[in-house]
């Protein structure tokens, strides 16, 4: 099926067979990886290294990309037009436009908030450290399992039904039995978890301690074990 772009600034695809606009899915979700890979490396530096430059980038990336999705056109968006570029010859899963905007509203409330804290004011908090971590976990469920959580909060303030969601979701039906989840899927997960706690609470030391070069370099190099 062929998408046609009829204005510049719209948002949303008019594509032959759907009677709203529409989005690729596929794209989105690329575009949602790449934004939490980009976010959560800029994390590890402030928690790591104490460095807050490269989250400042990546804020002033994040908030001028959704500006373009929301306020310009999808199809203008540098992320969404790189995830095109990696996904193209995939084919497209289409969603509805209306939801994933309003998605992307708060998106960019978010971004706005974040630019206005460390590009402003120059200034972290913990209100910083919570929409960064708020924007971590709609990056990670877009991106991982295709489930747009701010989505979720379309229903309460619209009343029209949504159409066309990832995975269909939105339509009523019966699992099949691939999808079902049995007791005994449920008490192996239960004991995975359990063996995880345990893990930590005998192997914790153990794990603590620094690997050694399996080929003595280390010893070489350095032969003195105080220095």
């Amino acid at each position: 099926m062929k998408t046609k772009m009829e204005k510049p600034i719209k948002f949303g695809e008019d594509v032959e067979g759907y009677n709203i606009p529409v989005l690729n899915e596929r794209e989105i979700r690329a575009a949602a990886g790449m934004l939490f890979l980009a976010t959560f490396t800029s994390l590890m530096f402030i928690l790591f290294k104490q460095n807050f430059v490269p989250i400042k980038y990546v804020i002033t990336i994040f908030l001028t990309d959704f500006l373009i999705r929301v306020f310009i056109n999808p199809r203008f968006s540098p992320t969404l037009i790189l995830a095109r570029l990696i996904v193209g010859n995939q084919t497209p899963e289409y969603v509805g436009a209306a939801q994933k905007k309003f998605a992307w509203v708060i998106g960019v409330v978010l971004a706005a908030t974040m630019f206005f804290f460390f590009i402003v004011v120059n200034a972290y908090s913990p209100i910083t450290g919570i929409i960064c971590l708020i924007c971590l976990i709609f990056l990670f469920f877009e991106s991982v399992f295709g489930i747009c959580l701010g989505c979720k909060f379309y229903p309460l303030f619209f009343k029209d039904k949504v159409q066309y969601c990832p995975g269909e979701v939105c339509d009523v039906k019966q699992r099949q039995d691939i999808q079902k989840t049995s007791v005994t899927q449920v008490l192996i997960l239960l004991a995975f978890i359990a063996f995880i706690f345990l893990t930590v609470f005998l192997m914790n030391e153990r794990f603590r301690e620094r690997p050694h070069d399996l080929f003595g370099k280390d010893n070489i190099e350095n032969p003195d074990p105080k220095k």
